[in-house]
């Protein structure tokens, strides 16, 4: 019975070369792989590339206390919407009770990732009063399209019935926005003497108005002149201008707005929201493959939001134009303004016109994340040099190959020949873990840091104590008085048992400090559960297949005093023989001294 167990041992080992190849096809493919993607270093993080450090200062204008709790919360969402970007190893901390630091690596798309971070993403649905182009401009594109899900008999509108805004206008039939300054500003001034809303006989939400009070009629009045005379001065086409408007405007109040339209600047007159950006349950960019939209934000509305979103379409469909459209204001700009034609039910909207695909998804990023608890002002805004970063990348590295040439040395000197496969799965896994960092930072935005340097330094004693556990098993086995070939296959099982629960518990414990920590210190947790495994795959494919076929060479085989397996220097026992006990009576019935 024992001897098929041997023949399919010794043909299952006949075939070391099968896991050579294979991971030699490993390192070709990856390799390829490497310079085929043009990423043929890994990507440094902040402390040794440099990069983009931003301080922002809370600020408690929106009803919300600065406290710990709205802090935390701040820095979740402003990780998300930094992530969100493919930005890895950004690192967002609070400073402080009322500042929070965000440090974004170079090579990172740290502009848009400064224009997210802080901002509150305050989304508003208002409907439209008046509108014009503003700075000069003379004549201002007709509104073509139709809101989401509807379907008009305007033969201007777009084929895809899709919620598009002026940035998609064409030539139509359909009054224009524009008008004189006088029906304008007739228009404004009735409209906000009514209580700013789209019709002069209901609200926003589609409720009755009850008829205003003498002193509130004054008020509105007084309101909708000062409203007027903003409007009218007002030129969207200086930046200076737009800093000054929308932003600080309550939801529940009338305001004036600038939005950019294929680059062409509008100034809008709005009325109170009537549908609150919270209350868009997902939001996602896709590009319209059946219509000539473009890049477009999908949105749903939580159950309230749609019954509101359809109250608020199905008024503005009664009024003429611009009176029966609705203004998509974000963080006080006019992001799109699509005209109505009837109610939109369902729950589902899309905001159109124009859009590039980062400008859709830096949109449906920020309305995904929602709203920050506190608003937040940009105090400084630095350039972070890796000249420390490098000196001190500098002094680690010189550390790893001091402790490297150690290693060697003591493995040359107690190990001899085995020091050859000992240095040569080193290099293996070397190579393998510099090729896959080289990939991870385009596939999943790692970036390389000061701690994951010092995991990759330590992962070297790692993977060397896997090595020595297989050569102190083989080397027993010569104790035993076995040679060289059944030494290697019966070491094996032993030692593989022995190596596997160790880079478990490694692995174990960097999971485990992955999972709990933040910032730098993932990254250290990062580098060492992967040349945990990467130590694994080395050890079964490499040194081991390694190990058989040297074992077949004369210098290992017949232990000489140069490959580390001398059963002299050993000590190893005389081979086990069989003998066959002398049996009793003749053994004793010899004399001793005739003998």
């Amino acid at each position: 019975m024992a001897a098929p167990k041997r023949g399919r041992s010794a043909s299952a080992q006949s075939k070391p070369g099968r896991s050579l190849a294979l991971i030699l096809i490993a390192i070709v493919a990856l390799t390829g792989g490497m310079f085929l993607s043009g990423n043929t270093t890994p990507r440094l993080g902040i402390d040794l590339a440099g990069g983009t450090s931003i301080t922002l200062k809370a600020k408690a204008d929106q009803g919300s206390a600065i406290n710990k709790a709205n802090m935390d919360t701040a820095v979740d969402i402003m990780n998300r919407r930094v992530n969100g970007l493919g930005v890895s190893e950004a690192e967002v901390q609070t400073q402080g009770t009322d500042n929070i630091i965000v440090n974004i690596p170079r090579g990172t798309n740290s502009k848009e990732a400064q224009q997210q971070v802080g901002t509150t993403a305050k989304l508003y649905f208002r409907p439209v009063l008046a509108s014009e182009p503003s700075g000069g401009s003379t004549q201002s594109p007709s509104p073509s399209a139709s809101p989401s899900g509807s379907s008009s008999p305007n033969p201007s509108t777009s084929p895809s019935s899709s919620a598009s805004s002026k940035q998609k206008a064409s030539s139509s039939s359909t009054a224009s926005p524009t008008a004189s300054a006088t029906s304008q500003g007739r228009a404004v001034t009735d409209a906000l003497k009514a209580g700013s809303t789209p019709s002069p006989s209901t609200s926003a939400s589609g409720s009755s108005k009850p008829s205003a009070t003498p002193s509130a009629s004054s008020s509105a009045a007084t309101t909708a002149a000062k409203l007027q005379a903003q409007y009218a001065a007002l030129d969207c086409s200086k930046p200076a201008e737009r800093a000054k408007v929308g932003g600080a405007a309550k939801p529940g109040e009338p305001t004036i707005a600038c939005g950019q339209i294929r680059k062409v600047w509008y100034k809008y007159v709005l009325g109170p929201a009537a549908v609150d950006g919270t209350e868009v349950k997902k939001a996602q960019a896709v590009f319209d493959t059946q219509g000539a939209s473009g890049w477009q934000v999908q949105m749903t509305f939580s159950n309230s939001g749609a019954k509101k979103f359809a109250d608020i379409t199905g008024q503005l469909a009664k009024n003429q134009s611009p009176q029966n459209e609705f203004g998509i204001v974000l963080d006080g700009e006019v992001v799109s303004s699509p005209f109505v034609q009837q109610a939109i039910t369902g729950g589902q909207a899309e905001i159109s016109g124009s859009f590039t695909q980062q400008d859709a998804q830096s949109l449906a990023n920020m309305l995904s994340y929602g709203a920050l608890p506190l608003s937040f002002q940009e105090q400084s805004v630095t350039t972070v040099t890796a000249a420390l970063g490098g000196e001190q990348l500098h002094a680690g590295l010189l550390a790893g190959a001091i402790g490297l040439a150690l290693v060697v040395l003591y493995l040359v000197v107690y190990y001899r020949g085995l020091s050859l496969v000992a240095m040569a799965s080193l290099l293996v896994s070397a190579i393998l873990t510099y090729v896959i960092m080289s990939l991870l930072g385009p596939a999943i935005g790692f970036a390389l840091n000061l701690p994951a340097v010092c995991g990759a330094i330590v992962a070297i004693g790692i993977t060397a104590d896997s090595f020595i556990v297989y050569f102190e098993r083989i080397r027993d086995e010569i104790r035993e008085g076995r040679s060289l070939r059944p030494a290697v296959e019966r070491a094996w099982p032993r030692a593989r048992r022995t190596i596997l629960v160790s880079d478990f518990v490694s692995f174990l414990a960097a999971a485990v400090l992955f999972i709990v920590t933040v910032g730098k210190v993932q990254g250290f947790a990062f580098t060492l559960g992967l040349t945990t495994v990467l130590d694994v795959v080395v050890v079964f494919l490499f040194t081991k297949p390694l190990m058989t076929l040297l074992a077949r060479r004369k210098f290992f085989a017949s232990g000489h005093k140069w490959s580390g397996l001398d059963p002299k220097s050993l000590g190893a026992k005389p081979p086990l023989r069989r003998t066959r006990r002398p049996a009793g009576p003749a053994a004793g019935s010899v004399d001793p001294k005739e003998a």
